[in-house]
C-alpha cells in the first residue's frame, strides 16, 4: 500500500493577511482573495469598522451575497497589526463607506489604521482600483509614491502628490496597487511574490509595473 506524500506547507504558512469590507464589495473579488491566500497556507481575516457590535453583515455589489465579518478594525493597535502580513484594501465601494466620519473633524478609525500600517515598512499595504479613496483624507501616505488606479481616481491621486503610473499593477517597496478588479490575480500574485522570501529575498522590490504605458 503507497502511503500518499504529505502536502507540502504553502509559501504563506504562518502569514496573516486582513481584507478590509464594507457593504458593496465585489463577490468575485473577496473570493478569489480568499481562496487564493488560503491556498498559499495564508490565515485570512476579514476587518472592519464595527461600531460596537460583535459582528456585521454586508452585501455584495452584484449579486447583494452577505458576507459576516467579526473582526474590529478599530482593535488594531501596533502591536495587533504586527501580526498581518499585509493589508489589503479591495474595489468596489468599501473605501468610500469605511472613509466615512461621523465627526468631520476626526478621521475615520479606518484612516488612521491607514496611518499605522503605513509607519510599518515590513507589512504589505495593497490597493485595489478604487482602494485609494480610504487615504484621500491622509495623503502624505502616497505622496511622492508611484501608484495606478481607476481611471476616475488618477486626478485625485495626484492631488494627493501621489505620482500616477499608467499600469496595471504597481508595486513601490510595501505599496501594491492595481487599476481596476479585473487586476485581482495580479494583487494577489503581487502580495504573494512580496511575502514569500524565496521570490522576494526578504524585501519587496522597488518598483515593478506591468502592461500599459507609463
Amino acid at each position: 500500500m503507497t502511503t500518499a506524500p504529505s502536502p507540502s506547507p504553502g509559501r504563506l504558512t504562518g502569514k496573516r493577511i486582513g481584507l478590509l469590507m464594507e457593504s458593496d464589495f465585489v463577490e468575485e473579488e473577496i473570493s478569489y482573495y480568499q481562496r487564493r491566500f488560503a491556498e498559499e497556507g495564508a490565515e485570512v481575516l476579514l476587518l472592519t469598522r464595527l461600531w460596537g457590535q460583535p459582528s456585521l453583515t454586508f452585501t455584495g455589489h452584484e449579486q447583494r451575497a452577505p458576507v459576516t465579518v467579526t473582526e474590529d478594525l478599530e482593535q488594531l493597535d501596533y502591536t495587533a497589526l504586527s501580526r498581518f502580513s499585509a493589508l489589503v484594501v479591495p474595489s468596489g465601494q468599501v473605501s468610500d463607506r469605511l472613509r466615512y466620519s461621523e465627526d468631520v473633524a476626526e478621521p475615520a478609525p479606518a484612516v488612521e489604521l491607514m496611518r499605522r500600517a503605513f509607519r510599518l515598512p515590513n507589512l504589505v499595504k495593497a490597493f485595489s482600483c478604487h482602494g485609494l479613496l480610504l487615504v484621500t483624507a491622509a495623503p502624505e501616505l502616497v505622496r511622492g509614491r508611484e501608484v495606478t488606479c481607476h481611471n476616475n481616481l488618477v486626478g485625485d491621486v495626484r492631488n494627493m502628490g501621489a505620482v500616477y503610473t499608467n499600469q496595471d499593477v504597481v508595486i513601490d517597496n510595501d505599496l501594491v496597487t492595481t487599476r481596476t478588479v479585473d487586476e485581482c490575480h495580479l494583487l494577489a500574485r503581487s502580495v504573494i511574490d512580496m511575502l514569500d522570501p524565496a521570490t522576494a529575498d526578504g524585501a519587496a522590490p522597488s518598483l515593478a509595473s506591468t502592461g500599459g504605458a507609463s
